[in-house]
């Protein structure tokens, strides 16, 4: 079977429709601009054409002042000037085959560290002049505001700016912007008590927001049922391993399904949603939630799924 790939995390955009618009989107760019006199400026100068190709919807990114913990949040448009600053990679490291564990020191750059507040967040990354990378970021809050650190598990495709970034060594410099995203919802799917049942849907580097979920915590352990379904073609392409027990330990079931899986495997296998059809299902819909990151297939048929099972709506999570 082909290798389940996973979904490229992506901010959505809004074109100016009139003119009191272009003149409010002149007005906040001037103020973003004062705001970030110390940090360098880059202007993603493509038609909305070319930026709904790329990006795939609207986005609001919050901006933050370099000398100020409030984030500015402002309604990007087609021709919005992207801020980004300079961070050093600490490290990275190939964890699976074609994905890299990438650190990055963001200790000196409290407008991102303080903007990072919610699992399912992202930014934007490059290197040099390259086309920037959508990247979600792997680590819980915590990490980058007690750490100063962002972590992210990155698919390195040939030719990629994912792969640019993966292949820097530590000390080198990247730049990366504003944190992006209203994350995930989780409140939409508390208390433990109304909702006991969380399925988690993950395939590839779609873990990313996933493990940042569960290590910042949605307290899962005092939930009935709370299972993540991670899909990957086969042991080789399975990150994270290491995490699993701490995972289970904190009261989530980890099912690693295997489309392409090895002789000698007795796990799931197929994709997670021909997985999860397979398994037990919640045992109350109306009382259960789920969280998905992957290939935009997946989410298409595990929201079918859910719904079928009487899942609401508004209790399906995504992180874009």
């Amino acid at each position: 079977m082909a290798a389940i790939r996973s979904l490229s995390l992506h901010a959505p955009i809004s074109a100016p429709s009139t003119a009191s618009a272009g003149l409010r989107a002149r007005s906040q760019r001037a103020a973003v601009s004062a705001s970030f006199s110390g940090l360098r400026r880059h202007s993603a100068l493509r038609s909305p054409s070319q930026q709904q190709q790329q990006q795939g919807g609207r986005f609001s990114p919050a901006l933050h002042g370099a000398k100020s913990r409030r984030p500015a949040t402002v309604q990007a448009n087609w021709n919005q000037e992207v801020v980004f600053a300079d961070a050093p990679v600490i490290q990275s490291e190939k964890v699976a085959e074609l994905l890299y564990a990438v650190t990055l020191d963001i200790s000196d750059l409290p407008e991102i560290r303080d903007g990072y507040t919610k699992p399912g967040q992202f930014v934007q990354v490059k290197v040099g002049d390259a086309k920037p990378a959508f990247l979600a970021i792997a680590s819980p809050p915590s990490v980058a505001r007690d750490e100063g650190r962002l972590e992210f598990l990155i698919k390195a495709a040939e030719g990629s700016t994912a792969a640019q970034i993966a292949e820097t060594k530590a000390g080198a410099r990247v730049a990366v912007s504003a944190v992006m995203g209203k994350g995930f919802n989780a409140d939409a799917v508390s208390p433990p008590g109304e909702v006991p049942s969380v399925l988690l849907f993950a395939t590839g580097s779609g873990i990313s927001p996933i493990r940042a979920l569960i290590e910042h915590g949605f307290d899962a352990s005092a939930r009935k049922d709370v299972r993540l379904f991670f899909g990957v073609r086969n042991g080789a392409f399975l990150p994270y391993q290491e995490r699993f027990a701490a995972w289970e330990a904190s009261g989530v079931q980890v099912i690693p399904v295997f489309s392409d899986p090895e002789d000698g495997w007795t796990g799931a296998t197929g994709f997670v949603q021909s997985a999860y059809s397979a398994a037990t299902p919640v045992a109350d819909g109306s009382k259960a939630g789920a969280v998905l990151c992957g290939h935009k297939g997946m989410a298409q048929d595990v929201t079918a799924l859910l719904t079928e099972q009487m899942v609401p709506k508004e209790r399906i999570l995504l992180n874009f």
